[in-house]
């Protein structure tokens, strides 16, 4: 399997790294290597490759609002302060608060709502919610997290300085989406704690050092780090997974008795522009015959942003504390359910076709030419097999797969042409190279002159 290599780009925290490259107005910039050529099968790495990228990566994408119609109200209405809140899993948790009923605050430096307006696109920030400015690193300004990358900018001394527009404010709540190194998490975490009552912070399964054993739980054994001190996510995101781990420590110990720690797994949805489970939505409306990889029966795992969205306010509501795993679905999912569930919600005309592993790998198919799959076998056993029932017995739920996968086709077919290429690149033409549906095609067709059939 062809690792990712460390390119300048797309940032997902605060370093540079390439996912899929496009400019402000949408204009497709060039591809990652996760979508260069047909790769195969979804790997832990991946994983962490395709989370950190959709967290930061869908703040370049238009303002939509998904959220569930006419939910009931709050009984009591909480101040939330999210730290982030325009990216892929901060928009969704503000219009599940609101729609309950909830005040909400954004602490950001600004610079993907710049972005926005100087592409002519409409803010992500619903009205009547509040926005502060600063950095997570409390030694720097709002204006440089927006220069990064500008070696030509100029200091701006009026810009908010680190965490001080939160000094003596007060919320019952915070939400920390944006926290990957720990010396940040235990600025913001002791900042806030003799002025909040409970932090939430967004860590993930990359936490756990091995995911070859299904069924793995809350218990099972954290990645750690070689250096403490690292800000950097290292080779092949090797940093990202203990970074988070170490982020959980420094909410917990600001902040003892007062945190939940929720581990998501793959989170899918409108505004991702990860395009690990979007490759399925578009592929299957596009009818004809589609390779599905490995076997029917192969275990899959994913869950709507907005269910964990409406679980985080659920919690905040109900003052539920711990660690928790949160993926789903609540029963064990297989790639022959998702697909159906996939053309059923996209109302497609198309017939699926189980292809061998080895077959595709013989035939050239690379990791991630196929999202979100990964063989139930070695590194990858227990990836898709996370045990995620103390989420589900504290009121995890979660929307039928159809709803997503509609959801997702909208939300593309919203897309101007260029931003589609960009996200769902497979289906984009690229010059000297053969489109996807030729080669899938073509692979169908060695697969039925091997004598295989139809699952």
């Amino acid at each position: 399997m062809r690792l990712m290599k460390r390119v300048k780009g797309l940032e997902p925290s605060y370093q540079h790294w390439e996912w899929r490259v496009w400019s402000a107005n949408g204009v497709d910039l060039g591809q990652s290597p996760i979508h260069t050529g047909h790769r195969m099968a979804t790997t832990r790495r991946e994983f962490i490759f395709t989370s950190a990228a959709a967290l930061g990566a869908a703040a370049a994408m238009p303002a939509l609002s998904y959220g569930y119609d006419s939910p009931t109200k709050a009984a009591a209405s909480l101040r939330i302060l999210i730290l982030g809140g325009t990216g892929f899993l901060g928009p969704a948790c503000t219009e599940s608060a609101l729609a309950r009923g909830h005040k909400i605050t954004h602490f950001n430096s600004g610079r993907t709502e710049e972005r926005r307006h100087a592409a002519g696109r409409p803010s992500a920030v619903p009205e009547g919610v509040e926005t502060l400015y600063g950095n997570r690193d409390p030694n720097k300004t709002a204006a440089d997290r927006k220069n990064e990358g500008n070696a030509g900018a100029l200091p701006d001394p009026d810009s908010p300085k680190g965490l001080s527009e939160l000094i003596g404010r007060k919320w019952d709540a915070v939400i920390d989406t944006s926290g990957f190194f720990p010396r940040m998490v235990k600025a913001s975490a002791e900042l806030l704690a003799p002025n909040v009552k409970h932090y939430l912070f967004i860590s993930t399964i990359s936490v756990y050092k091995d995911v070859s054993t299904p069924n793995f739980d809350e218990a099972a054994p954290l990645s750690t780090l070689a250096d403490p001190t690292t800000e950097e996510m290292g080779k092949d995101y090797a940093n990202y997974g203990g970074g988070k781990a170490m982020c959980e420590k420094a909410a917990e110990q600001a902040m003892p008795g007062r945190v939940t720690i929720l581990r998501p797994g793959f989170m899918v949805g409108p505004r991702d522009t990860s395009g690990r489970f979007l490759y399925w939505p578009v592929r299957a409306s596009l009818g004809g015959v589609m390779i599905v990889p490995g076997a029917p029966t192969d275990p899959i795992q994913l869950i709507d942003v907005r269910d964990v969205a409406d679980w985080i306010v659920h919690c905040l509501e109900e003052s539920i504390l711990g660690i928790y795993n949160v993926t789903g679905p609540a029963q064990p999912l297989s790639m022959k359910e998702m697909v159906e569930g996939v053309r059923t919600g996209t109302a497609s005309q198309v017939d699926f076709v189980w292809v061998d592993n080895q077959f595709l790998e013989a035939h050239g198919a690379q990791e991630g030419q196929f999202p979100l799959y990964a063989p139930p076998k070695g590194e990858s056993a227990g990836l898709h097999r996370c045990n995620c029932s103390r989420a589900l017995a504290r009121g995890l739920i979660f929307r039928p797969l159809p709803e997503t996968a509609r959801a997702c086709l909208d939300w593309y077919h919203s897309l101007p042409a260029a931003t589609q290429a960009a996200i769902a690149p497979q289906f984009a033409k690229h010059p000297n190279q053969e489109p996807w549906l030729e080669t899938e095609k073509h692979w169908l067709e060695a697969w039925n002159q091997r004598g295989k059939g139809k699952a």
